[in-house]
C-alpha cells in the first residue's frame, strides 16, 4: 500500500457531518477518555472536524498533519484555545518520550500505518495510555472512504499495536470501519 494524503482541494468535505456516522463525537470522547489536564495528539487532524470535539475536554490536543494546509483551512476555520499545530508525519513525531497521555486517529490510520509510526506511537504515548483508532477496513464495501487495497483490516492494527507494546482492549469491526484502542505497556 503507497501513502498518500486526502486532497487538499478538498479538505471541505471533512467538515460534513455525516462522518459521524463512522464515528460519533459521543463514541470518540467514551473510547479515548480525556480528562481536563490531558495531553493528546489527533493524528492526521486535517481541518480539525474530530479535534474540535476533543479540544474543550483536555489541556492541550495537537493537532498533528503532514500537510501545512490543512492547518491553514483549520485556523482560518477558528480552533479552540487548546490547540496547538504540528506538522509531523507521524513516523517522525516531536513529541518528548511519554508525553501524551493519549492519541486518537479517525479514518488516518491507512495513510500513515507503518512500524515506524506504531513504534513512534509507542515511544510519544505514556504507559497507560490509549490510542483510539478509528478507520476503514479492508473488509468493508468501499462504498466510502478509500478503495479497499489501500485499507488495513482490524487484524492488522491489533498486530501491530501488540507487536509494539501495547494492549488492545477493543477491538471491533463494523460495516466500513474498524475500532481499536490499544493501551501502551
Amino acid at each position: 500500500m503507497g501513502f498518500h494524503t486526502f486532497d487538499v482541494d478538498r479538505a471541505e468535505d471533512l467538515d460534513d457531518e455525516g462522518r459521524y456516522r463512522y464515528c460519533s463525537r459521543e463514541e470518540l470522547l467514551s473510547l479515548l477518555r480525556p480528562n481536563p489536564d490531558a495531553v493528546v495528539a489527533d493524528f492526521g487532524s486535517g481541518t480539525g472536524f474530530y479535534t474540535d470535539d476533543v479540544a474543550p475536554h483536555v489541556g492541550t490536543c495537537y493537532a498533528v498533519d503532514v500537510q501545512s494546509e490543512m492547518h491553514e483551512f483549520y485556523r482560518e476555520k477558528g480552533a479552540p484555545d487548546t490547540v496547538t499545530f504540528v506538522t509531523a508525519d507521524v513516523s517522525s513525531l516531536p513529541f518528548a518520550d511519554d508525553e501524551l497521555d493519549a492519541a486518537f486517529s479517525t479514518m488516518t490510520y491507512h495513510e500513515f500505518a507503518s512500524d515506524d509510526a506504531v513504534a513512534e506511537l509507542a515511544r510519544v504515548v505514556k504507559p497507560g495510555g490509549r490510542v483510539v483508532t478509528v478507520d476503514w477496513t479492508k473488509a468493508g464495501d468501499g462504498e466510502s472512504g478509500p478503495p479497499t487495497d489501500e485499507r488495513y483490516g482490524l487484524g492488522d492494527a491489533v498486530t501491530a499495536f501488540e507487536t509494539h507494546g501495547f494492549d488492545v482492549i477493543r477491538a471491533t469491526t463494523r460495516r466500513e470501519t474498524f475500532v481499536c484502542v490499544a493501551r501502551n505497556r
